[in-house]
């Protein structure tokens, strides 16, 4: 059975929700009023029967023959994503990947606002990225203010520091991207993105059509 989250939409669906808003603004840019599940599920790529069990999960039905209202939709996923307001996030580890979000445009549209960043390296305490400067980590409760969400993209081995500071400063959610299990309290959610394990289930789906291929051969 799917596990579901306190109001009960499943944690699969809650995964493709940020897809389903993403087209869906495409397409209220592009002038679209209204969408079929037809061509959300080609936008998204799974199948139509899915969209509809996902979007019902929130109470949203399509009107046959009309499809989903495009801007109703998106205000309902958004309410349900919690981006009704901005997020304060702080992004600690100012190697290549820290610096590259620290200066990616696209979070302060769907609702994250990068408001301080950390690194301990001398080198790099006082440099601005993005139109912010780094601050060390020991000082990151001095005019910071409320923290929604950290992101730590530094190695290892200072992960786990890095994360019982973010919690004793009254961030509850976090984004890994260190490759190390964390350990947090009940109530700080935590969501791992390691490059290496994703690299490597692809590696996986490309053996095993390689094998399916050799297999034809074979039969053939």
């Amino acid at each position: 059975m799917a596990e579901s989250t306190r109001r009960g939409v499943p944690e699969a669906t809650v995964g493709r929700l940020p897809g389903y808003l993403r087209a869906l603004t495409d397409l209220a840019d592009a002038g679209r009023g209204s969408v079929s599940s037809e061509d959300l599920a080609q936008l998204l790529g799974i199948r139509s029967a899915q969209v509809r069990k996902d979007l019902s999960a929130l109470g949203s039905y399509g009107v046959r023959g009309v499809g989903y209202d495009v801007a109703r939709l998106c205000d309902q996923i958004a309410a349900e994503l919690g981006l009704a307001r901005q997020r304060a996030v702080v992004i600690v580890g100012l190697g290549n990947l820290g610096r590259a979000l620290a200066a990616y445009g696209g979070l302060a549209p769907r609702g994250f606002e990068v408001v301080a960043l950390v690194d301990n390296d001398p080198a790099l305490v006082g440099t601005t990225v993005g139109g912010l400067p780094a601050r060390r980590l020991d000082e990151l409760d001095r005019g910071a203010g409320t923290l929604d969400v950290g992101v730590i993209t530094t190695p290892a081995e200072a992960a786990q520091e890095v994360a019982d500071t973010l919690v004793g400063l009254g961030v509850r959610s976090i984004l890994n991207f260190a490759p190390v299990v964390l350990r947090v309290p009940d109530g700080v959610h935590v969501r791992a993105v390691d490059l290496s394990t994703e690299l490597q289930i692809l590696a996986f789906h490309e053996h095993q059509r390689l094998l399916a291929d050799a297999r034809g051969d074979e039969v053939g």
